[in-house]
């Protein structure tokens, strides 16, 4: 599993004009599946998004979580983040897991953030998505769990 997190100060998302997900200040996670991927992967990212200290104090200083903040997240299903650009100019695909695997451990993730304690929104997989998102910082993380 490979994810994108934005800390963001807003992020909504959109298919054809009608809004799935909208947040104040939270995560924006963008969730690519693997073909070997499952519940294992799945667990690990929710526990250590819930609780990454990438919020900042009353001092500035990065030492909390979504959790403390009291943020909310909005998980995107994003197959690109299996791109692979060695060959060529066209990107391939072929290391994102079938939708048939893929769709159901997005929902899985999404459902383990909420039970870590954030209110957790998703997009609508397999659409074209308009992906709005305030990067507060920036603070842009890319973390992969095999």
């Amino acid at each position: 599993m490979r994810v994108v997190i934005q800390r963001v100060s807003q992020g909504r998302v959109s298919v054809a004009g009608e809004v799935l997900a909208e947040i104040g200040t939270g995560l924006v996670i963008l969730v690519g599946i693997g073909p070997g991927d499952g519940q294992a992967q799945a667990q690990f990212l929710a526990e250590k998004i819930a609780n990454l200290r990438i919020f900042r104090d009353s001092e500035g200083k990065t030492n909390l979580s979504c959790l403390d903040v009291g943020g909310e997240a909005i998980v995107v299903s994003q197959f690109t983040l299996y791109a692979d650009t060695r060959k060529g100019r066209r990107p391939s695909f072929t290391n994102a897991a079938p939708p048939e695997l893929a769709e159901p451990l997005v929902q899985r993730f999404a459902a383990l953030l909420r039970e870590q304690g954030v209110p957790t929104q998703t997009g609508r997989f397999g659409a074209e998505m308009l992906v709005e998102i305030d990067n507060h910082g920036p603070v842009t993380i890319f973390i992969e769990r095999d």
